[in-house]
């Protein structure tokens, strides 16, 4: 029973009527007790996501009337990040890009941060949270951190109990990262999601000057309208892929629309979900997924949220009946189609009904592909394309590959579509 409710309850759960309903009790909320619009943001030294967004905010303070009130943090938490060591070295490959595409300062290569001198530019941080122009101050900070200069500071008791304060307050919140601003029930990661809190503020009626834009489009602006490339032969574009992975969905059918415009051969290379894999993920980090996904999904007009979980026996039938799809030149439907019938449709695919129905969308003969399901020869490809994915420094999906060009999640297609326009793979 509860597999054939959890479709629904997914689908209310991250329904546009609901989001309605929370952002007019919270806006009711906040009249009713004559509070101010206010931006909660949480910060790390030592993220390249937090310098980068430290950058910006005095840009949202002067295009929106509304607050915000900045929290220093230094809680990691490791069980979060499947593998922190890849996470972080991919975060300054990615603050290098971001600060190009942007126009904000980065270091091409970051300086090797010891554990006190971490402490003592947190301390420097937390110290400045009283003081009235703490983004002036702490930008200060950030860039001699970040440009090797040894911190001097002292984490006191006082200090100390702020952070804890912060990290409670985060926790309470209902999530786990840094580089986080929160309005209003919601959060909004980094450079990557502040589109969507500008809109919120925009349909709030908070831009300063009256006008509704939006700035930080430009990951997915110009997205699949750049001219086609020459005639010369281009390399396929792999894609990393999980069944079960929400931004998978996302990035893969993204990913065919890119391959399609500009005529490239897509090869999708699946991996085993983390859960089957033995690894944990926490309710918190779940559920931002969730809602996130939603909401990407709706900003690209691709329909998500009645949702099937694949996990386990759907995952299987999946990943056995690849190569007979594959076979059958239908690999990218197929995927295409399973993907789309577990994340829009609640089909539910660890059953017969469910696996007929995606099979009979690709064109592919039930009768041929029921023995196969049984078959588990699937794992040895799952696990060498996990290996691979490991090779390329990388932990998790979607990740996508053209040529010599790597670049993990759904939001960093155009790092692809970049390399694909410029005509190289370099």
């Amino acid at each position: 029973m509860r597999k054939q409710l959890f479709p629904y309850v997914a689908r209310f759960l991250c329904s546009d009527t609901r989001l309605r309903a929370r952002r007019y009790g919270y806006e009711i909320r906040r009249r009713l007790r004559r509070q101010p619009h206010c931006v909660e943001v949480f910060l790390r030294i030592d993220d390249p996501y937090s310098y980068l967004l430290l950058q910006v905010l005095p840009q949202l303070q002067q295009r929106f009337t509304c607050r915000l009130r900045c929290c220093t943090t230094l809680e990691l938490a490791q069980e979060m990040f499947p593998d922190y060591r890849k996470w972080e070295q991919n975060a300054c490959r990615d603050g290098v890009y971001l600060a190009g595409l942007y126009g904000l300062a980065f270091p091409a290569r970051p300086p090797a941060f010891t554990p006190a001198a971490i402490t003592a530019a947190t301390a420097q941080l937390a110290a400045a949270e009283t003081e009235p122009d703490f983004i002036g101050r702490a930008l200060n900070i950030y860039h001699a951190f970040w440009s090797g200069a040894v911190p001097a500071g002292q984490l006191s008791a006082v200090l100390a109990q702020r952070l804890r304060a912060n990290e409670r307050r985060r926790r309470t919140l209902g999530h786990y990262m840094s580089a986080m601003l929160y309005y209003g029930g919601e959060w909004y990661w980094g450079l990557d999601r502040l589109d969507h809190l500008e809109r919120r503020l925009n349909a709030l009626g908070l831009a300063a000057d009256g006008r509704a834009r939006v700035d930080f489009d430009r990951t997915y602006r110009d997205f699949c309208r750049h001219g086609q490339p020459g005639a010369a032969q281009q390399p396929p574009l792999l894609v990393y892929f999980s069944i079960r992975s929400p931004y998978s969905y996302l990035g893969l059918e993204r990913a065919v629309a890119l391959a399609a415009h500009y005529r490239l051969t897509l090869e999708i290379k699946p991996v085993l979900p983390m859960l089957m894999r033995g690894m944990a993920v926490p309710p918190a980090k779940k559920w931002y997924i969730f809602l996130d996904t939603k909401r990407e999904a709706r900003k690209f007009g691709i329909d998500y949220g009645f949702v099937a979980d694949p996990l386990g026996a759907g995952t299987e039938r999946c990943y056995a009946l690849f190569e007979y799809a594959r076979s059958a030149g239908k690999a990218v439907p197929y995927l295409l189609n399973y993907a789309r019938a577990v994340n829009r449709d609640g089909i539910r695919s660890e059953t017969d009904a469910g696996l007929k129905t995606i099979l009979a969308r690709t064109g592919l003969d039930w009768d041929k592909a029921k023995p196969l399901l049984h078959r588990d020869e699937w794992r040895s490809w799952a696990d060498a394309n996990l290996a691979e994915l490991f090779t390329l420094g990388q932990w998790g999906v979607p990740c996508f590959k053209f040529g010599a060009t790597v670049a993990w999640g759904q939001d960093r297609l155009d790092v692809i579509e970049r390399a694909v326009v410029r005509g190289r793979s370099d």
